[in-house]
């Protein structure tokens, strides 16, 4: 495993991934302050000041080096437009070696493939050049397009846990999903 790993731009056929900006308030704040992509987040809509606490904290982690660091990149298309944002917290180092991917995507980008190609391109640096054995999503499993995408990732059902929050006034269940370096390495 290679710790410390630090954040650099990761390019795609389509998509781009680097730090969030402060000129990505505006797109940012359009894709987290609407009501119906949070609809399955842990949290609700936000405000352009929330937005831009979270702006200024999420471009500030740049590495993972311990359990628990995280790097949340903007994901660009070809034009450089901020289009959402990924995710990978590392869960564990060694032995373990596991972490957490997860994305958000503006609505007007959704069903091209995007957020696809973004994982795919974290998906390979996690079992290349960082060396971990697992990589897991935990989300809701009412919001089927991040279901079809942990499947097209190859990604396995491994649970779904029943009424496992309370959030947002209601209870709500989570599905986990995950995928081994030997699987994705025979995926290819």
């Amino acid at each position: 495993m290679t710790l410390p790993w630090d954040f650099r731009p990761i390019v795609g056929g389509r998509v781009a991934l680097d730090l969030l900006r402060p000129d990505d308030l505006d797109a940012l704040h359009a894709i987290q302050g609407d009501p119906e992509v949070c609809r399955y987040m842990l949290y609700e809509a936000r405000s352009r000041e929330k937005v831009a606490e979270v702006l200024e904290r999420d471009a500030a982690h740049t590495r993972l080096a311990e359990p628990g660091d995280y790097v949340q990149p903007a994901l660009r298309d070809a034009s450089g437009a901020l289009i959402g944002t990924m995710y990978l917290e590392l869960r564990s180092a060694d032995p373990d070696r596991t972490a957490e991917i997860g994305w958000l995507l503006a609505p007007t980008a959704r069903g091209r493939g995007y957020a696809t190609e973004a994982a795919r391109l974290l998906l390979d640096l996690c079992f290349g050049e960082i060396g971990l054995h697992r990589v897991q999503a935990e989300l809701d499993p009412r919001n089927d397009a991040s279901v079809a995408m942990c499947i097209r990732l190859g990604m396995r059902h491994e649970g779904h846990f029943v009424e496992h929050m309370w959030l947002k006034d209601e209870w709500t269940d989570t599905g986990h999903y995950a995928i081994l370096e030997r699987e994705w390495a025979a995926r290819a």
